[in-house]
């Protein structure tokens, strides 16, 4: 199965409270944290919730 990296690039802190948790909920704790994910459609949709905060590459 194909993995995703998605790191933490902006700052969740001013955000909707139900983008820090998707946030959290992926697994990022700070700026520039980076965590791998398999890439399934929850995670996708996840990713497209936040994706002003995140940057995703294929691994």
């Amino acid at each position: 199965m194909k993995k995703l990296r998605i790191k933490l690039i902006r700052s969740p802190l001013g955000q909707k409270p139900s983008n820090r948790l998707t946030i959290k909920a992926l697994g990022l704790r700070r700026l520039n944290h980076t965590v791998e994910h398999s890439d399934t459609p929850q995670i996708r949709g996840m990713i497209a919730r936040v994706q002003h905060l995140v940057s995703v590459e294929r691994v």
